[in-house]
C-alpha cells in the first residue's frame, strides 16, 4: 500500500495505491466549522445533492445512471467532527479491468455532476426533492425518542455543555427546518463551495498520474487556504464533582449516560494509551465493565464505554434497571478508581494490545476504513496502521495509569423507565 497526499492548489489529494482491492472508492470531505444553527441546512443540501441535480432531476435518473455505470454506489454522510461539521460525497465503483474503458473518467464525471450541478434550475423538480427529504428530515427529528440509547446520551452532552459543539443535535432542529426554502439552500451552496475546506481520498489499483488529471478537469474548487482552526476540543479545568440528571420515560429499561471529560494529553497519550485504558476498562466483553458490572453483578443488560477524542471525552453507556442506579454509578466510580490506583494487570495490557493489533489487520481489508485511517493521521496526526501497530505496543502501565487520572466523570443522565422491572 503506497500513499501520497497532494496538493492541488484549492483542495488535498489522498492517493492510496493498492491491488487488494477490485474496486476504486472515492471520498470527497468539505469540512467547515461547525455552527449550530446551519446543522439542519447542512444536512439538508447534502441529502438534496445525491437525490436531484441538474442533469438528474429525479432519484430515478440517478439510479438510471448510476446502474449504466456497472452501478456506482454514490451516497452523503453529514457528521460533527470535534469543531467541524463535515460533508462527505463518497462514491464506490468496480475498477476499469472488471467493466470497460473509460468508466474511472465517466464515473468521476458522475459524481462531479452531482457535487458542482445541483438542480436549482428547475423549481418543480427542485419542489418535489425539497418536500420530500423535508419530510424524511423531519420525521428523523421527531422519531430521536424511539432510540432511548441514542437519546439518553443525547440528552446527557446537552446537560453537560449546552453551548459546545458536542451537544448539538446531530439531526438538526425542528425551528431551523421550518425556516428553509430554495433561497437558503441556494445561498448555503454557494458559501461552502467558496469556503470549506476540502480533501479528496482515493484507494484502488489506480494510477496516480491519471487520478490527478481526472480531479483536476472534473473538480473546479476555488477554495483559498486558511490557518488551520484546530479542529480539538480541549478541556483545560475538569470537574472536581459530578452532577446527576435524570429524565422519565415509558420504558422497562432504564438507560444510563455517563459523560466524563478527559484533561490535555500529549499526541502519544491520545493516539495510543487513552485507547488502551478505555479497552481495559470499558471497550470490548473482556473489560472491566462488562466483566464486573454485567457478569460479576448482574447489574447491567449491557455496559460499555467509547472514545470520542475530538471532543476529548469518554462515554459510558448501559441498559440497567432503575432500582440498580446507585450500585451501578458506584462500581462505574470504583472501577474508575482502580484504574487510577494500578489495579490492572500487565496481563490485561497485552490481551489488549494485541486485541488492537488484530483491529488493525481488519482495517486492512475495508477501504473505507483505510480512508477513516488517512482521515485521522490527518485530524489528529494519527500514525499510519504500520506505525500504530509500533506504538502502541510502548504503552506501559505508568502511562496508563497517568491517563486514568485525567478522566472525570462530570455528568450522569438516567433515562428513567416509567416501570419498576417487576410491573407489566
Amino acid at each position: 500500500m503506497e500513499y501520497q497526499k497532494i496538493d492541488m492548489t484549492a483542495f488535498n489529494l489522498h492517493v492510496i495505491q493498492t491491488d487488494r482491492f477490485k474496486t476504486v472508492n472515492i471520498r470527497v470531505c468539505l469540512r467547515d466549522e461547525i455552527k449550530k444553527d446551519e446543522i439542519t441546512l447542512r444536512n439538508m443540501l447534502a441529502s438534496f445533492l445525491t437525490y436531484s441535480t441538474d442533469t438528474y432531476q429525479t432519484k430515478r435518473d440517478l439510479v438510471l445512471k448510476a446502474q449504466d455505470l456497472y452501478a456506482v454506489n454514490v451516497y452523503t454522510k453529514s457528521y460533527r467532527s470535534g469543531r467541524f461539521n463535515m460533508i462527505n460525497f463518497c462514491m464506490s465503483l468496480l475498477n476499469e479491468k472488471y467493466t470497460e474503458a473509460n468508466m474511472l473518467e465517466e464515473s468521476i464525471k458522475f459524481l462531479s455532476d452531482v457535487i458542482f450541478h445541483p438542480n436549482f434550475k428547475n423549481k418543480e423538480k427542485f419542489n418535489e426533492a425539497f418536500q420530500f427529504l423535508y419530510d424524511s428530515i423531519e420525521t428523523s427529528m421527531k422519531g430521536i425518542k424511539e432510540n432511548p440509547t441514542t437519546y439518553s446520551v443525547i440528552r446527557m452532552l446537552e446537560e453537560m455543555d449546552p453551548d459546545m459543539p458536542y451537544s448539538y443535535r446531530e439531526f438538526g432542529y425542528l425551528e431551523d427546518l421550518e425556516s428553509l426554502n430554495y433561497e437558503t439552500l441556494v445561498n448555503y451552496y454557494e458559501k461552502i463551495m467558496k469556503n470549506s475546506l476540502v480533501d479528496i481520498y482515493v484507494i484502488g489499483n489506480i494510477n496516480k498520474d491519471e487520478i490527478k488529471d481526472l480531479f483536476r478537469k472534473y473538480f473546479p474548487f476555488t477554495t483559498f487556504k486558511r490557518p488551520k482552526v484546530n479542529q480539538l476540543i480541549e478541556h483545560k479545568t475538569l470537574p472536581k464533582r459530578s452532577k446527576i440528571k435524570k429524565e422519565i420515560e415509558e420504558s422497562n429499561q432504564s438507560k444510563l449516560s455517563i459523560g466524563c471529560k478527559i484533561g490535555p494529553l500529549t499526541e502519544f497519550e491520545r493516539n495510543y494509551v487513552l485507547t488502551i485504558y478505555n479497552m481495559i476498562l470499558g471497550g470490548n466483553s473482556e473489560s472491566k465493565f462488562f466483566q464486573i458490572i454485567r457478569e460479576k453483578h448482574s447489574l447491567a443488560y449491557y455496559v460499555y464505554s467509547s472514545l470520542n477524542k475530538l471532543d476529548s471525552l469518554m462515554i459510558i453507556k448501559a441498559g440497567i434497571s432503575k432500582e440498580n442506579f446507585d450500585k451501578t454509578v458506584k462500581l462505574v466510580k470504583k472501577l474508575m478508581k482502580d484504574m487510577e490506583k494500578g489495579n490492572f494487570t500487565e496481563e490485561n495490557i497485552q490481551v489488549v494490545k494485541e486485541n488492537y493489533i488484530s483491529l488493525l489487520k481488519e482495517i486492512e481489508d475495508n477501504e473505507n476504513a483505510i480512508i477513516e485511517t488517512y482521515l485521522a493521521k490527518d485530524l489528529l496526526n494519527l500514525g499510519d496502521i504500520e506505525e500504530r501497530k509500533r506504538e502502541v505496543m510502548k504503552v506501559t502501565k505508568s502511562d496508563i495509569i497517568k491517563v486514568s487520572k485525567k478522566v472525570k466523570i462530570d455528568t450522569i443522565f438516567l433515562l428513567e423507565g416509567g416501570k419498576s422491572s417487576g410491573e407489566d
